[in-house]
């Protein structure tokens, strides 16, 4: 990730629809991106809230009248997950976003935390110990530690028995 250090990077904004508990908690996300093609970017940065895109996907965008640089489809996934993990103020970790990243980083995950909303957003790459770190969200949930979503999953996750 470059956190928009390449003079390269551009912002690029996904609309996010609400759910019925009005989550998530913004109605767009700005994440950076590396362009690739005219009009198509390689997503360089970990989603929080875009559901269906993951780190490293290329995506087609559309500049507004404004200069937004809106994404409008994924036409290529880069086999990465995008996991939420929001941990319990009352869970074995209280609420420490660094406690869950380092939780992760031995099973090859990378991710990022963001205070305002207490959660942090995964990146399990498939060089990752994916069943890994499948088996410790399941875990974390299961002995009250954390609660997580599937953002961004690939039918190998899916389709993995964490046992």
């Amino acid at each position: 990730m470059t956190d928009g250090a390449e003079p390269t990077d551009v912002h690029v904004v996904f609309d996010l629809p609400q759910d019925e508990d009005g989550w998530p908690p913004a109605r767009s996300e700005r994440l950076w991106a590396i362009p690739v093609t005219p009009g198509q970017v390689m997503l360089d940065s970990i989603p929080f809230f875009v559901r269906g895109s993951a780190l490293g996907d290329v995506v087609v965008t559309e500049v507004d009248a404004e200069g937004v640089v809106w994404v409008t489809e994924t036409v290529e996934f880069s086999g990465n997950c995008t996991i939420r993990v929001i941990p319990f103020a009352e869970g074995e970790l209280a609420d420490d976003r660094q406690a869950v990243l380092d939780a992760f980083a031995p099973l090859g995950v990378e991710g990022e935390g963001i205070e305002q909303f207490g959660l942090v957003a995964l990146n399990v790459p498939p060089s990752a110990d994916v069943a890994g770190a499948k088996r410790l969200l399941l875990r974390g949930q299961a002995d009250g530690w954390w609660d997580y979503e599937e953002g961004c999953v690939t039918e190998a996750w899916q389709a993995l028995d964490p046992a």
